[in-house]
C-alpha cells in the first residue's frame, strides 16, 4: 500500500521508533512487567496534562472517552451547556443527546472563537429560568471543544473555565486535537474531565483514547451509581478496577503495543521538553500559513485565534479544493483536509502534527501547493 505525507488533522506519521514500538512481541496487559510500563505512561502523561488528577487509559477513539464523561457525570434529563461553533462541538452535543441529557447550546459563528461574556449572559439567563420556574431542567456542567479542529480555532479555555466557576459548573473539556499541542494546565486551569488521544499531537498510532479527571468529577461520578448508564463506558467501572485490582487496574484488555508505543513518543516529547514540543507546532504553521499567503490565500481565522497544530485555510476562487487534495496526493504524495458539512468546498485544512511538524513536510506541502498552480498557469 502507498504510504503518504499525512498532513491532515489525525491520524498522524510518526517517527520510525514509535512504529517499531507497534511491532514488538504482544505483552499481556497485566504482571510485573506489565505494570511498570503502564505506570511509566500514567506518569508521563500527567506531566503533560500537568495534573495530579486521575488519568485513565481507554481503548478507542476520543468520541468513546468524550461518551463516557458525559454520560458519567451526568444523569439523563440532566442539563449541559455546550458552546457550538462547528463539527466537533455539534458532534459534543450529538453525544449529550445520546446519553439522554439535555442541551443548552450557545452558538458562535464558525471561524470564531467562543465569547465567554456571551457564554456567561447565556447561562445567567437559564439559571434565571430556573429560579423563576420549577418546570426547568437545573445547569449542571460546562462541555467544550478547545481546539474546533473543523475550523482551526483555538478557544479561550482559562476564561470560559473561569466563567464555569462562577456557576459553580464542572468543566468537561475535549482537548483531543490541542493537548499536547499547546499548553493546556489541567489542574491550573482547574479542568474537571479533559479528554484527548493518543494519534493527534502526542503522535503514536490510533487506538488510545486518555482522560484525567478530577476529584469534584468522581464525586458527581459516585452520585450517578444508579442511572442506568453502561458498563464500558461507565467511568464508575473503571474506578472500582483503579481501587481495587492493583494489579489490573483497568476493567478490560488494554492495547499493550499501542501504549507502549505512547510510551515511546512521550519519552520523546519530554526529553524535548513540553515548551520546545509546542515551539515546533508554531514554526511548522506559521511557515506553512506564511507560504500560502504568499501565494494568495487567506486563512480561514485570524491568528488571534488560529491553533497551531492545524490551519484552516479559504479556498482561492480559481483552486477548487478537490482537485487541489487530489494533485497533492498523486503527484507529491501528500495527504491534506477538506472543509467538513458546510464548510466542504470553502476551506482546505493542513495538520502539523507529528511528522508534519518538520520542515522536510511543511516544505514539501508547499512545493506541492506551488507546483499546482504553476502548472495551471495561475503563478
Amino acid at each position: 500500500m502507498k504510504h503518504y505525507k499525512l498532513m491532515i488533522p489525525g491520524p498522524v506519521d510518526v517517527e520510525d521508533e514509535v512504529l517499531a514500538a507497534m511491532s514488538s512481541a504482544s505483552m499481556p496487559h497485566y504482571g510485573a512487567d506489565w505494570l511498570e510500563i503502564y505506570h511509566d505512561v500514567i506518569a508521563m502523561l500527567k506531566q503533560v496534562f500537568q495534573t495530579e488528577n486521575d488519568v485513565l487509559l481507554m481503548p478507542g477513539p476520543g468520541s468513546a472517552a468524550l461518551d463516557a464523561a458525559l454520560g458519567s457525570l451526568l444523569a439523563p434529563g440532566e442539563l449541559v451547556c455546550i458552546p457550538v461553533s462547528g463539527f466537533f462541538s455539534r458532534r459534543l452535543v450529538k453525544i449529550a443527546n445520546a446519553n439522554g441529557l439535555h442541551v443548552l447550546p450557545v452558538d458562535f459563528a464558525q471561524g470564531q472563537p467562543v465569547e465567554p461574556e456571551t457564554l456567561r449572559q447565556r447561562m445567567a439567563e437559564q439559571r434565571e429560568m430556573e429560579r423563576r420556574s420549577g418546570n426547568q431542567p437545573r445547569l449542571r456542567a460546562l462541555a467544550m471543544v478547545h481546539h474546533e479542529t473543523s475550523t482551526g480555532v483555538l478557544n479561550p479555555l482559562p476564561e470560559i473555565v473561569a466563567v464555569a466557576r462562577e456557576f459553580d459548573l464542572p468543566i468537561i473539556v475535549d482537548a483531543v486535537s490541542s493537548m499536547g499541542g499547546v499548553p493546556l494546565p489541567v489542574d491550573e486551569w482547574g479542568i474537571d474531565v479533559c479528554v484527548t488521544v493518543a494519534n493527534k499531537c502526542l503522535a503514536t498510532p490510533p487506538g488510545v483514547a486518555i482522560l484525567s479527571v478530577s476529584p469534584r468529577a468522581w464525586e458527581m461520578i459516585a452520585a450517578q451509581e444508579n442511572s442506568g448508564r453502561g458498563w464500558y463506558l461507565n467511568l464508575s467501572t473503571w474506578r472500582y478496577y483503579m481501587d481495587n485490582w492493583a494489579w489490573h487496574p483497568y476493567p478490560i484488555t488494554l492495547p499493550t503495543n499501542n501504549i507502549i508505543a505512547l510510551q515511546v513518543s512521550l519519552k520523546r516529547i519530554l526529553a524535548e521538553g513540553l515548551e520546545a514540543h509546542y515551539a515546533s507546532y508554531v514554526r511548522a504553521s506559521s511557515l506553512v500559513r506564511q507560504g500560502l499567503r504568499d501565494m494568495g490565500f487567506e486563512m480561514f481565522v485570524a491568528d488571534e485565534w488560529a491553533c497551531p497544530v492545524v490551519s484552516a485555510v479559504r479556498a482561492r476562487p480559481d483552486v477548487p479544493t478537490g482537485e487541489l487534495h487530489d494533485f497533492l496526493r498523486d503527484e507529491h504524495g501528500i495527504l491534506i483536509a477538506g472543509g467538513l458539512e458546510d464548510l466542504h468546498g470553502i476551506i482546505f485544512r493542513v495538520g502539523h502534527m507529528g511528522k508534519a511538524a518538520s520542515q522536510e513536510y511543511s516544505l514539501a506541502f508547499l512545493q506541492g501547493v506551488e507546483d499546482f498552480l504553476r502548472r495551471r498557469g495561475l503563478i
